[in-house]
Protein backbone atom coordinates (compact mmCIF):
# COMPACT_ATOMS: atom_id res chain seq x y z
CA UNK A 1 0.00 0.00 0.00
CA UNK A 2 1.30 3.43 -0.87
CA UNK A 3 2.13 5.64 2.08
CA UNK A 4 -0.80 8.73 2.01
CA UNK A 5 -1.38 11.53 4.37
CA UNK A 6 -4.30 11.26 6.38
CA UNK A 7 -6.64 14.11 7.69
CA UNK A 8 -9.97 14.42 9.79
CA UNK A 9 -12.59 16.46 8.84
CA UNK A 10 -14.59 17.70 11.75
CA UNK A 11 -17.04 20.04 9.35
CA UNK A 12 -18.38 19.84 6.15
CA UNK A 13 -16.54 22.81 5.48
CA UNK A 14 -13.23 21.54 6.26
CA UNK A 15 -13.72 18.40 4.33
CA UNK A 16 -14.54 20.34 1.36
CA UNK A 17 -11.27 23.08 1.63
CA UNK A 18 -9.25 19.78 1.84
CA UNK A 19 -10.90 18.68 -1.47
CA UNK A 20 -10.24 21.76 -2.99
CA UNK A 21 -6.66 22.05 -1.90
CA UNK A 22 -5.44 18.63 -3.65
CA UNK A 23 -8.75 17.46 -6.30
CA UNK A 24 -7.46 14.45 -7.83
CA UNK A 25 -4.51 13.79 -5.63
CA UNK A 26 -6.92 12.73 -2.79
CA UNK A 27 -9.79 10.52 -1.93
CA UNK A 28 -12.70 10.66 0.96
CA UNK A 29 -13.42 7.66 3.09
CA UNK A 30 -16.47 7.59 5.22
CA UNK A 31 -17.31 3.60 5.83
CA UNK A 32 -14.01 2.79 3.99
CA UNK A 33 -15.27 -1.12 3.28
CA UNK A 34 -14.67 -0.35 -0.21
CA UNK A 35 -12.50 2.21 -1.16
CA UNK A 36 -9.96 0.81 1.47
CA UNK A 37 -10.17 -2.78 -0.58
CA UNK A 38 -9.41 -0.47 -3.87
CA UNK A 39 -6.45 0.82 -2.22
CA UNK A 40 -4.99 -2.77 -1.11
CA UNK A 41 -5.17 -3.97 -4.39
CA UNK A 42 -3.64 -1.00 -5.87
CA UNK A 43 -6.65 0.00 -7.91
CA UNK A 44 -6.55 3.54 -6.32
CA UNK A 45 -3.46 5.29 -5.23
CA UNK A 46 -4.56 8.33 -3.42
CA UNK A 47 -1.79 10.66 -1.45
CA UNK A 48 -4.10 12.06 0.68
CA UNK A 49 -7.27 10.80 2.51
CA UNK A 50 -9.56 12.70 3.96
CA UNK A 51 -11.99 10.84 6.75
CA UNK A 52 -15.57 12.54 6.76
CA UNK A 53 -16.81 9.22 9.30
CA UNK A 54 -16.37 12.14 12.01
CA UNK A 55 -19.00 14.78 10.65
CA UNK A 56 -21.84 14.65 12.57
CA UNK A 57 -23.86 17.13 10.52
CA UNK A 58 -24.18 14.27 7.48
CA UNK A 59 -25.36 11.44 10.39
CA UNK A 60 -29.24 11.88 10.00
CA UNK A 61 -32.79 10.54 9.16
CA UNK A 62 -35.27 13.63 9.05
CA UNK A 63 -38.78 13.61 7.85
CA UNK A 64 -41.63 16.00 7.36
CA UNK A 65 -45.27 16.03 5.26
CA UNK A 66 -43.96 18.84 3.03
CA UNK A 67 -40.24 18.03 1.89
CA UNK A 68 -40.58 14.29 2.55
CA UNK A 69 -37.45 12.35 3.70
CA UNK A 70 -33.82 13.24 4.11
CA UNK A 71 -31.09 10.99 4.66
CA UNK A 72 -27.58 12.24 5.82
CA UNK A 73 -24.48 10.60 3.62
CA UNK A 74 -22.98 9.15 6.77
CA UNK A 75 -26.27 7.14 8.16
CA UNK A 76 -25.23 4.07 8.68
CA UNK A 77 -26.90 0.64 6.39
CA UNK A 78 -28.23 -0.38 10.38
CA UNK A 79 -29.65 2.67 10.98
CA UNK A 80 -31.83 2.92 7.97
CA UNK A 81 -32.64 -0.33 8.51
CA UNK A 82 -33.76 -0.10 12.10
CA UNK A 83 -35.20 3.46 11.81
CA UNK A 84 -38.67 2.92 12.74
CA UNK A 85 -39.91 6.18 10.94
CA UNK A 86 -38.81 4.27 7.41
CA UNK A 87 -40.09 1.16 8.37
CA UNK A 88 -43.75 2.85 8.43
CA UNK A 89 -43.76 5.43 5.76
CA UNK A 90 -40.83 3.85 3.36
CA UNK A 91 -40.90 -0.10 4.46
CA UNK A 92 -38.58 -0.81 1.21
CA UNK A 93 -35.63 0.76 2.24
CA UNK A 94 -35.45 -1.04 5.68
CA UNK A 95 -36.48 -4.28 3.42
CA UNK A 96 -33.66 -3.89 1.38
CA UNK A 97 -31.12 -2.61 3.52
CA UNK A 98 -31.68 -6.46 5.44
CA UNK A 99 -30.09 -7.96 2.61
CA UNK A 100 -27.11 -5.76 2.24
CA UNK A 101 -23.73 -7.96 2.53
CA UNK A 102 -23.71 -8.54 6.49
CA UNK A 103 -25.06 -6.91 9.82
CA UNK A 104 -21.07 -6.18 10.71
CA UNK A 105 -21.04 -4.31 7.18
CA UNK A 106 -24.01 -2.50 8.00
CA UNK A 107 -22.95 -1.28 10.94
CA UNK A 108 -20.59 0.72 9.59
CA UNK A 109 -20.98 1.15 5.95
CA UNK A 110 -22.82 4.51 5.16
CA UNK A 111 -25.38 4.92 2.46
CA UNK A 112 -23.26 7.77 0.43
CA UNK A 113 -20.24 5.94 0.74
CA UNK A 114 -22.52 2.83 -1.18
CA UNK A 115 -23.76 5.87 -3.68
CA UNK A 116 -20.30 7.33 -4.29
CA UNK A 117 -18.81 3.63 -5.06
CA UNK A 118 -21.44 3.20 -7.67
CA UNK A 119 -20.90 -0.67 -7.50
CA UNK A 120 -23.68 -1.54 -10.53
CA UNK A 121 -24.55 -4.33 -8.04
CA UNK A 122 -24.93 -2.21 -4.83
CA UNK A 123 -28.39 -3.16 -3.53
CA UNK A 124 -29.67 0.61 -1.87
CA UNK A 125 -29.35 2.54 -5.70
CA UNK A 126 -32.52 0.61 -7.33
CA UNK A 127 -35.63 1.70 -4.98
CA UNK A 128 -33.90 5.23 -4.22
CA UNK A 129 -34.76 5.71 -7.89
CA UNK A 130 -37.99 3.69 -7.84
CA UNK A 131 -38.95 6.31 -5.25
CA UNK A 132 -37.48 9.42 -7.24
CA UNK A 133 -34.71 10.11 -5.00
CA UNK A 134 -32.34 13.14 -6.03
CA UNK A 135 -29.01 13.86 -3.81
CA UNK A 136 -26.98 16.92 -2.80
CA UNK A 137 -23.68 17.65 -4.10
CA UNK A 138 -21.71 20.19 -2.22
CA UNK A 139 -18.19 22.16 -2.89
CA UNK A 140 -16.37 25.46 -1.39
CA UNK A 141 -18.52 26.34 -4.94
CA UNK A 142 -21.74 25.94 -3.60
CA UNK A 143 -24.09 22.92 -3.83
CA UNK A 144 -26.27 21.25 -6.74
CA UNK A 145 -29.21 18.53 -6.94
CA UNK A 146 -29.61 16.00 -9.01
CA UNK A 147 -31.75 13.16 -9.50
CA UNK A 148 -30.06 9.68 -8.35
CA UNK A 149 -30.53 8.20 -11.55
CA UNK A 150 -27.99 11.03 -12.95
CA UNK A 151 -25.29 10.53 -10.32
CA UNK A 152 -24.13 7.10 -11.70
CA UNK A 153 -21.86 7.38 -14.52
CA UNK A 154 -19.81 3.72 -15.85
CA UNK A 155 -19.01 1.02 -13.49
CA UNK A 156 -17.36 2.58 -10.32
CA UNK A 157 -18.19 6.00 -11.54
CA UNK A 158 -20.14 9.06 -10.55
CA UNK A 159 -20.41 12.39 -11.63
CA UNK A 160 -18.56 14.08 -8.59
CA UNK A 161 -15.97 16.45 -9.59
CA UNK A 162 -12.95 15.88 -7.77
CA UNK A 163 -14.08 18.83 -5.03
CA UNK A 164 -17.59 17.84 -4.30
CA UNK A 165 -19.19 15.50 -1.71
CA UNK A 166 -22.41 13.48 -1.93
CA UNK A 167 -24.30 15.27 1.65
CA UNK A 168 -27.56 13.94 1.35
CA UNK A 169 -30.10 11.28 -0.29
CA UNK A 170 -33.79 13.66 -0.71
CA UNK A 171 -37.18 11.25 -1.01
CA UNK A 172 -40.27 13.04 -1.56
CA UNK A 173 -43.40 11.49 -0.24
CA UNK A 174 -44.82 8.64 -2.55
CA UNK A 175 -48.29 10.04 -4.21
CA UNK A 176 -51.11 8.16 -2.24
CA UNK A 177 -52.29 4.39 -3.63
CA UNK A 178 -48.17 3.76 -4.51
CA UNK A 179 -46.33 0.84 -4.16
CA UNK A 180 -42.64 -0.09 -3.76
CA UNK A 181 -40.80 -3.28 -3.54
CA UNK A 182 -37.45 -4.58 -3.85
CA UNK A 183 -35.82 -7.70 -5.32
CA UNK A 184 -32.59 -9.41 -5.69
CA UNK A 185 -31.08 -12.69 -6.89
CA UNK A 186 -27.55 -14.04 -4.98
CA UNK A 187 -26.30 -17.43 -5.20
CA UNK A 188 -25.97 -17.49 -1.37
CA UNK A 189 -27.08 -15.08 1.15
CA UNK A 190 -25.03 -11.61 1.73
CA UNK A 191 -22.95 -12.93 -1.91
CA UNK A 192 -22.43 -11.38 -5.09
CA UNK A 193 -25.66 -10.29 -6.41
CA UNK A 194 -26.47 -11.55 -10.14
CA UNK A 195 -29.53 -9.48 -10.54
CA UNK A 196 -32.22 -7.45 -8.67
CA UNK A 197 -34.92 -4.90 -9.45
CA UNK A 198 -36.99 -2.69 -8.04
CA UNK A 199 -40.60 -1.05 -9.12
CA UNK A 200 -42.99 1.51 -8.02
CA UNK A 201 -46.87 1.77 -9.08
CA UNK A 202 -49.35 4.34 -8.60
CA UNK A 203 -52.56 4.05 -8.94
CA UNK A 204 -55.65 5.87 -10.10
CA UNK A 205 -58.51 3.83 -9.31
CA UNK A 206 -57.69 0.46 -11.14
CA UNK A 207 -55.38 2.61 -13.63
CA UNK A 208 -51.90 2.56 -13.48
CA UNK A 209 -51.01 6.35 -12.78
CA UNK A 210 -47.34 5.95 -13.28
CA UNK A 211 -44.73 3.16 -13.02
CA UNK A 212 -41.00 3.08 -12.44
CA UNK A 213 -39.08 0.06 -12.98
CA UNK A 214 -35.38 -0.23 -12.02
CA UNK A 215 -32.62 -2.90 -12.99
CA UNK A 216 -29.41 -3.14 -11.72
CA UNK A 217 -26.17 -6.09 -11.55
CA UNK A 218 -27.48 -5.89 -15.06
CA UNK A 219 -25.62 -2.80 -16.72
CA UNK A 220 -22.79 -0.48 -16.01
CA UNK A 221 -25.07 1.33 -13.84
CA UNK A 222 -28.60 1.15 -12.18
CA UNK A 223 -30.96 1.69 -15.08
CA UNK A 224 -34.64 2.51 -15.63
CA UNK A 225 -36.53 0.23 -17.80
CA UNK A 226 -38.66 2.85 -19.10
CA UNK A 227 -39.99 1.26 -22.03
CA UNK A 228 -41.09 -1.80 -19.74
CA UNK A 229 -43.20 0.97 -17.42
CA UNK A 230 -44.59 2.77 -20.57
CA UNK A 231 -46.75 -0.47 -20.91
CA UNK A 232 -47.93 0.13 -17.39
CA UNK A 233 -49.27 3.53 -17.22
CA UNK A 234 -52.40 4.28 -18.10
CA UNK A 235 -53.56 0.46 -17.95
CA UNK A 236 -55.53 -1.86 -16.02
CA UNK A 237 -52.35 -3.76 -14.58
CA UNK A 238 -53.06 -7.94 -15.23
CA UNK A 239 -50.52 -10.52 -14.98
CA UNK A 240 -50.39 -10.78 -19.18
CA UNK A 241 -49.06 -6.74 -19.05
CA UNK A 242 -46.56 -7.91 -16.21
CA UNK A 243 -45.46 -10.60 -18.24
CA UNK A 244 -45.44 -8.37 -21.48
CA UNK A 245 -43.47 -5.67 -19.32
CA UNK A 246 -40.64 -8.36 -17.83
CA UNK A 247 -39.84 -9.39 -21.25
CA UNK A 248 -39.31 -5.74 -21.99
CA UNK A 249 -37.20 -4.65 -19.31
CA UNK A 250 -35.25 -7.56 -20.50
CA UNK A 251 -35.03 -6.54 -23.87
CA UNK A 252 -33.38 -3.47 -22.14
CA UNK A 253 -30.68 -4.88 -20.45
CA UNK A 254 -27.31 -4.68 -21.22
CA UNK A 255 -25.87 -7.21 -19.07
CA UNK A 256 -22.37 -8.76 -19.69
CA UNK A 257 -21.18 -12.57 -18.77
CA UNK A 258 -18.92 -12.91 -15.74
CA UNK A 259 -17.57 -15.26 -13.24
CA UNK A 260 -20.87 -15.49 -11.58
CA UNK A 261 -23.46 -15.68 -14.68
CA UNK A 262 -23.52 -15.20 -18.57
CA UNK A 263 -25.11 -12.69 -20.20
CA UNK A 264 -27.69 -14.93 -20.98
CA UNK A 265 -28.90 -16.14 -17.49
CA UNK A 266 -28.41 -12.24 -16.21
CA UNK A 267 -30.95 -11.13 -19.32
CA UNK A 268 -33.50 -13.97 -18.02
CA UNK A 269 -33.07 -13.44 -14.41
CA UNK A 270 -34.37 -9.61 -14.85
CA UNK A 271 -37.46 -10.56 -16.57
CA UNK A 272 -38.13 -13.03 -13.68
CA UNK A 273 -37.55 -9.96 -11.22
CA UNK A 274 -39.47 -7.73 -12.79
CA UNK A 275 -42.50 -9.98 -13.17
CA UNK A 276 -42.34 -10.23 -9.50
CA UNK A 277 -41.26 -7.10 -7.90
CA UNK A 278 -43.96 -5.33 -10.23
CA UNK A 279 -46.40 -7.45 -8.76
CA UNK A 280 -45.76 -6.73 -5.69
CA UNK A 281 -45.41 -3.11 -6.03
CA UNK A 282 -48.73 -2.93 -7.38
CA UNK A 283 -50.38 -5.46 -4.34
CA UNK A 284 -48.73 -2.57 -2.18
CA UNK A 285 -50.21 0.06 -4.50
CA UNK A 286 -54.23 -1.30 -3.97
CA UNK A 287 -53.40 -1.68 -0.16
CA UNK A 288 -51.97 2.22 0.25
Amino acid sequence: MKDFEYFAAKTVEEACSLLSQYKEEANIIAGGQSLLTLIKQKLISPSYLIDIKGISDLDYIKFDEKDGLRIGALTTHRAIELSPLIKERFSVLAEMEKVVASVQTRNWGTIGGNLCHADPIGDPAPPLIALNARVKIVSSRGERIIPLEEFFKDYFTTVLEDDEILAEIQIPNPPPHSGVAYIKFSIIEAGIKIAAASASITLNGKTCKDARIVLSAVAPVPMRAKEAAKLLVGESIDDNLIEQAAEMASKEARPTSDVHASEEYRRELAKVLVRRVTREALERAKAA
